[in-house]
């Protein structure tokens, strides 16, 4: 037996296995508006941070972040910038809880710039820590070369004065922010977009600022903006607060910034809790959990700038599910893929542009799921389309407008342990994907509808479906390793994200959703006048 037939074979069985071993078959119906959009995300929604926590930076007596900080990271690492270049253009943000801590080694600085370092009266148990510019003008090469579009957190603390509990007060010094912005006008590097202050915004997290203060100094941050990018062709966005959504202090900030100010309202999200929370595995498997709280985060995000700031838009500017470094052994193996995927669907839904991971590196909750966000970041285009489903809640489903070509892509997330789904589509007037027939197929009827797809072109006389399939090396949640298509994804040996090849069927053909495993499902004839 040749190599290959012995490999389509045992891959059958395999994924024979994976149907018949669930303890149920459920057929589902997905019917899908295509006349209209009902949300839109940017073209490039995706976007993970990079954080500036040093190596001494410790959770739950674990300490994740090593080499993995602004300060230290190794810029030269052909996987890193390979992982940045896969996407063509990635969002990176730069940011985090030392972010309104940084001081910029430039201009006449009114105190010492030196490394961070571990104190007990600092901010996150840290003093104040420096960004040299010979450090800033490394950095510029990397995103340069790896074609990032960057996201600068400054710092908001900068000449203020620590009040009572964790509030500080005294108006915002914006010298240095000026001194920074300057000297990178100066050498041509592209910014896209400044953000002010990192989780300040109401009761903060370590650290809060007065939102009558923050929205006076979005309009002094505004005009230090103008006057420095005055010769520029491109003026870079502004974005805050940077913080955990407060309906009220949010929409009172737009009230006293003013219509044009705030060109992007960013909040965070972490609603799995502590990292070292046991029930960290079962809340991402818990359909409700997912939705819970969240949804409606997203939902009041989206009411706020419609109803008070319409200038605006509404990024997710940090999430890692779990705070304190992530969870170990959860935030960076498959599990998390079924959390990380959700919110973007979810997100998508309320009129979220752009979502950023924490984080690209660095903690628990480095992204090992770039082949997840990749495949989103080639398949889900900007239109975001209405769906309806008599599937069960583990079942979820988003749809959007393909990327670059005609018809949808399908996001399915199966929270199942038990149940494999065959899905029906319909448009609401024809069926456009047949669901798996009742009746009793052989083995070999099995057999070969599980590797109809090898060799298949459109050549072949008509026009296939796209399937990507992800699941967890040896049926594992936990591993680290994730499979597309029955394939480990893992870097060749030259450092290169591997391919993301699908499998092709018939366009009528049924469509397995086996238990605990996600999948992108491309159909390039389901007629959508929405994403004309």
């Amino acid at each position: 037996m040749s190599n290959n037939v012995y490999f389509l074979v045992s891959l059958s069985c395999l994924l024979l296995l994976g149907v018949t071993s669930a303890t149920n078959m459920e057929q589902t119906t997905i019917v899908i508006d295509g006349t209209r959009q009902i949300a839109e995300i940017d073209e490039n929604f995706v976007c993970a941070t990079l954080d500036w926590w040093p190596p001494e930076k410790c959770n739950y007596d674990q300490c994740p972040w090593g080499y993995a900080s602004l300060i230290n990271l190794n810029l030269s690492s052909p996987l890193l910038a390979k992982a940045i270049q896969a996407f063509k253009t990635l969002r990176i943000r730069i940011g985090g809880s030392l972010q309104d801590q940084v001081i910029y080694d430039v201009g006449d600085l009114k105190t010492p710039c030196s490394q961070f370092k571990k104190t007990d009266d600092g901010l996150f148990g840290f003093s104040e820590g420096c960004l040299y510019m010979e450090r800033w003008d490394e950095l510029n090469r990397f995103f340069q070369a790896t074609g990032a579009i960057v996201t600068f957190g400054l710092n908001a603390l900068y000449g203020r004065e620590k009040l009572s509990g964790n509030a500080w007060g005294r108006e915002w010094d914006q010298t240095n922010t000026q001194d920074f912005m300057n000297y990178t006008v100066s050498k041509g590097y592209a910014i896209h977009s400044w953000e002010f202050g990192n989780e300040l915004s109401g009761s903060g997290i370590g650290a809060s600022v007065s939102v009558e203060l923050y929205g006076k100094d979005l309009i002094v941050l505004k005009d230090v903006i103008k006057n420095v990018y005055k010769s520029s062709r491109t003026k870079p966005l502004l974005l805050a607060p940077g913080g955990f959504y407060e309906e009220k202090w949010y929409s009172e900030l737009f009230r006293l910034s003013g219509p044009g100010v705030l060109d992007v309202m960013t909040h965070h999200i972490y609603n799995l809790g502590p990292g070292n929370d046991p029930k960290l595995v079962s809340r991402i498997l818990d359909p409700k959990y997912l939705s819970g709280s969240v949804s409606g985060t997203f939902k009041n995000v989206d009411r706020t700038i419609r109803e008070h700031g319409p200038w605006a838009s509404a990024w997710v500017g940090e999430a890692g599910g779990a705070f304190n470094s992530g969870g170990r052994q959860v935030s960076e193996t498959f599990v998390n893929s079924f959390w990380y995927l959700d919110q973007f669907g979810m997100s998508s839904m309320h009129n979220t542009k752009v979502y950023c991971r924490q984080a690209l590196v660095g903690g628990f909750y480095g992204l090992l799921e770039k082949e997840t966000a990749l495949l989103w970041h080639r398949l889900m285009g900007k239109g975001v389309l209405g769906v309806q489903t008599n599937a069960s809640e583990y079942l979820r489903t988003y749809v959007h407008c393909s990327k670059g070509r005609a018809g949808i892509t399908i996001l399915l997330i199966n929270l199942s342990k038990q149940t494999t789904f065959t899905v029906r589509v319909s448009n609401g007037v024809n069926v456009v994907l047949q669901a798996e027939p009742t009746k009793r197929r052989s083995f070999l009827e099995k057999i070969k509808s599980k590797v109809s797809w090898v060799g298949k072109k459109a050549s072949d006389g008509y026009m296939n479906r796209e399937e990507y399939h992800l699941s967890p090396k040896d049926g594992d949640l936990r591993s680290k390793i994730m499979l597309l298509n029955g394939n480990p994804l893992e870097p060749t040996v030259t450092g290169d994200i591997p391919k993301l090849e699908p499998v092709r069927h018939g366009v009528k053909s049924p469509v397995f959703i086996n238990p605990l495993t996600i999948s992108f499902i491309a159909l390039p004839t389901f007629d959508a006048p929405a994403c004309s």
